[in-house]
């Protein structure tokens, strides 16, 4: 009976009635697109991070903090074992996509040619295995159909890929064919002929007399000057198969992806051949914290001194990236929840004082201040609900006529476009959570007009005009 008289009072003013629901639906279609859109960017991060670095990463004690300095020192010798050992783990196995050896390094890259040189940023892994880390898109945020091809191969460990920053300063656009990529001027004439040039032209002519020759095809050679665990210099020559855009400047500039066998040849020489890391790529998400305590129990029970961290620790952008967004998300729900409020205070206002006389009938009648009360908060309670219902329903609508429109942008850190999305699907607790926080919002706002109503005095209600 208190929800029919309820449901009949908020349409006696059907007019401010609309009003205060529009206001509530608008204030649940910011909330839930807005709340979309951030559960968009929180799932392309993570895409984003996972297939470059993996979910899990197992490093030797002590790299993670101070490898950057000497990788040489913090390798991995038994590397192939304890991959084999992860790989044919029971509780692991099912729940692992990829598991492979990487190394980082550092050196100069030159193309001595044009007398060019620059330092690098190198990454070595397995080109298959990273191939099939690169499609891994658990939540269908990007098209992989057109993804293509690193370009390296597992066996041909004489290619690399570049950075196009890195193929503009080494003056390898033209043989590249790489558009927006201007070609390099000639150098100044007192910069030629500098001694340290010098020294890594012979060191790298040196080194190309037992290289191999250069594959099928015309391809630019660069010179890869690194330093082997003891500190000798090292020269590696490398095929460039093409140039991959990197998301920062800095990065791009220094990119260099090589073969995993040709990066262990340059970092360790004729040394024992070790891997900075091995990477876990798992199937979902969710299975993280479950195959991270195993992972450890496991190097535990081997007396392996190794460690594990995931790739938050790894990439903190994505972190930083993801509070950023939430805590944008909690303040326009702040603002949404404090303009839902006020108007339903207004509205539940103007209905007291429109129907003083009645509330003294009904308590001249007998009726309790407390059902007073109770018919005004289900009142902003049915109010809250309609319009949150409403706007949850046109929040979808809207959600879906955005993703059809295939809006695209270039995030941060992104080298090139991407789908421009909101998440309409998987993202139930969003719009509970937003329907219920509204319907709350409007039920409180409802207490203080109700209050109010039900303490006016019986004589005073009557008699108002």
């Amino acid at each position: 009976m208190l929800l029919k008289i309820a449901f009949r009072n908020i349409f006696r003013n059907r007019r401010r009635s609309l009003m205060t629901l529009l206001a509530i639906a608008v204030g649940a279609i910011a909330i839930v697109v807005f709340g979309e859109f951030v559960s968009f960017i929180r799932t392309a991060l993570e895409t984003m991070t996972v297939e470059s670095v993996g979910h899990l990463t197992v490093f030797r004690s002590g790299y993670f903090d101070y490898g950057g300095g000497n990788p040489a020192a913090y390798g991995i010798s038994n590397y192939q074992d304890v991959i084999r050992l992860i790989a044919d783990d029971p509780v692991i196995k099912p729940k692992l996509n990829v598991v492979t050896p990487t190394i980082s390094l550092t050196g100069i890259a030159g193309n001595f040619a044009i007398s060019a040189s620059k330092t690098f940023l190198g990454t070595g892994f397995v080109p298959s295995d990273r191939d099939r880390m690169r499609h891994w898109d658990e939540r269908g945020v990007f098209s992989r159909r057109s993804l293509r091809p690193l370009g390296l191969r597992d066996d041909d460990e004489t290619l690399a890929v570049v950075g196009v920053g890195l193929a503009r300063v080494l003056g390898l656009c033209q043989a590249l064919g790489l558009a927006d990529c201007p070609s390099r001027p000639p150098p100044p004439a007192a910069a030629t002929g500098e001694p340290e040039a010098a020294d890594l032209a012979a060191l790298a002519r040196d080194a190309r007399t037992s290289s191999p020759a250069a594959p099928s095809g015309v391809r630019p050679r660069l010179d890869l000057l690194g330093a082997t665990a003891t500190g000798a210099p090292n020269v590696m020559s490398v095929f460039v198969a093409g140039a991959e855009r990197q998301g920062a400047r800095e990065l791009d500039e220094n990119y260099v992806a090589m073969s995993f066998s040709l990066a262990q040849k340059l970092l360790y020489g004729r040394g024992e051949k070790q891997a900075a890391a091995i990477v876990l790529q798992l199937h979902h998400t969710a299975d993280l914290d479950a195959v991270r305590t195993r992972l450890r129990t496991i190097l535990a029970d081997n007396h392996l001194d190794l460690e594990v961290r995931d790739f938050i620790e790894r990439y903190p952008f994505y972190k930083q990236a993801v509070d950023m967004f939430d805590t944008i998300f909690l303040f326009i729900s702040f603002i949404m929840g404090v303009i839902v409020l006020f108007t339903v205070v207004n509205t539940m206002g103007m209905s007291v004082m429109e129907r003083t006389n009645e509330i003294g009938t009904s308590r001249a009648l007998g009726v309790r201040r407390s059902g007073i009360r109770r018919v005004f908060v289900i009142e902003g309670a049915l109010l809250g609900a309609l319009g949150a219902t409403v706007g949850v329903a046109l929040a979808q609508g809207i959600a879906m006529g955005f993703n059809a429109a295939g809006f695209t942008w270039v995030p941060p850190g992104f080298a090139g476009r991407s789908p421009l999305r909101v998440m309409t699907s998987g993202i139930g607790w969003l719009l509970v959570g937003a329907w219920a926080g509204l319907v709350l919002m409007a039920t409180l706002a409802a207490v203080i007009p109700a209050s109010r109503a039900a303490r006016l005095k019986v004589v005073d209600a009557l008699r108002h005009v």
